[in-house]
């Protein structure tokens, strides 16, 4: 008998790899999520790597302050995620890998985002009509 999936249906599936501040990868993943889910899109992401960090709760709701720009109060990551989250009830999600969570010391996520083995990423792909990979392999 098969296996039935406990992971929701999606239109495409972002599977975020590699360090979060390295390069336009987060902006990217953010961007394209929202135009996804403007467009009335359903939307699962799954963070690995370093991604993991993006949604760290000790990160709070604004990055520390610019000298560059000391009055303007800058989102951080877990916020941005929190919002889109909310703006999108039920047609985004975001999952973090425990292993690479558990391997970077990530382990005190935002409660908005589920920690998945990565033995059931075959699920999330699986669950999706498209996955798209962003980062790193």
């Amino acid at each position: 008998m098969a296996r039935t999936t406990t992971v929701p249906r999606s239109d495409v599936l972002l599977t975020v790899m590699g360090a979060p501040y390295e390069n336009d990868l987060l902006t990217s993943v953010l961007r394209l999520a929202q135009a996804m889910l403007e467009d009335g899109a359903t939307v699962q992401i799954w963070a690995c790597g370093y991604a993991t960090m993006l949604t760290q709760r000790g990160l709070g709701d604004s990055k520390p302050r610019n000298l560059a720009a000391w009055s303007v109060d800058y989102p951080s990551t877990s916020l941005l995620v929190r919002e889109l989250l909310t703006a999108f009830p039920g047609r985004l999600r975001w999952y973090a890998c425990r292993f690479c969570s558990d391997d970077r010391g990530a382990v005190d996520h935002i409660p908005e985002v589920p920690v998945r083995a990565p033995a059931r990423f075959a699920e999330h792909v699986a669950a999706a009509d498209k996955t798209l990979y962003l980062g790193v392999m």
